[in-house]
């Protein structure tokens, strides 16, 4: 499974930016797991579904479509590429991508994209459940001051309430969840190489990665 890249680790730790300047520097294709929890999370909202009522969730899963499309990210037609991108969902998406049946739904469309072949896929849990065969694995992490300086960067004009202290706080959150839920959770495996990307720029993490390539 040589053409196949995973990029793994917590929140802010800057997996997108570098996933996709490695996809590009490849002309590998990219796929974005975290889109695909934020555009399912985006759905519940909008159709006001308790993530406890999981019979409702799973009725929702099966009368859902998602197409991504030139970095566009569709839901039933509908163009979410920037309405999941904000810190509402991510929380939200945060907490149903601990729900078995979420996952279930979604591991068959992140894997019969990655089987096309030349692709770089980036979230939590792609090197561990996705692909695990993948023969070229990386986790990608930063202190978590520096990923709260990141995302609260990316998301300050989003919220006149939000400061570090905040982003931070919800950072150590999202990252107590995700490494502890029961399903796929956020782990490095023997098997990956990790990068710290606290002090690194992003061309430097893309050249650190493509020099290690198998």
């Amino acid at each position: 499974m040589k053409n196949v890249i995973t990029i793994d680790g917590p929140s802010g730790a800057g997996k997108g930016t570098v996933a996709k300047a490695l996809a590009r520097e490849l002309s590998y294709k990219y796929l974005d797991t975290g889109a695909l929890y934020r555009a399912i999370a985006w759905k519940a909202r909008q159709e006001k579904i308790s993530l406890d009522n999981i019979s409702s969730v799973k009725i929702m899963m099966e009368n859902t479509n998602i197409k991504i499309t030139n970095d566009r990210i569709m839901v039933d037609d509908v163009d979410v590429t920037s309405d999941i991108r904000t810190n509402e969902i991510g929380e939200l998406s945060s907490k149903i991508s601990a729900l078995p049946v979420v996952r279930k739904g979604l591991f068959n469309i992140q894997k019969a994209i990655c089987l096309q072949g030349n692709v770089v896929i980036e979230g939590r849990d792609t090197g561990t459940t996705i692909f695990p065969e993948a023969e070229n694995k990386f986790f990608l992490d930063a202190s978590l001051e520096e990923r709260a300086r990141r995302r609260y960067e990316e998301l300050k004009n989003q919220s006149t309430d939000m400061t570090i202290e905040s982003t931070m706080a919800d950072i150590r959150k999202r990252d107590m969840r995700d490494s502890s839920r029961k399903n796929s959770p956020l782990k490095k495996t023997a098997d990956m190489i990790q990068i710290d990307s606290t002090n690194m720029s992003i061309k430097k993490v893309v050249l650190t990665i493509i020099e290690n390539l198998k």
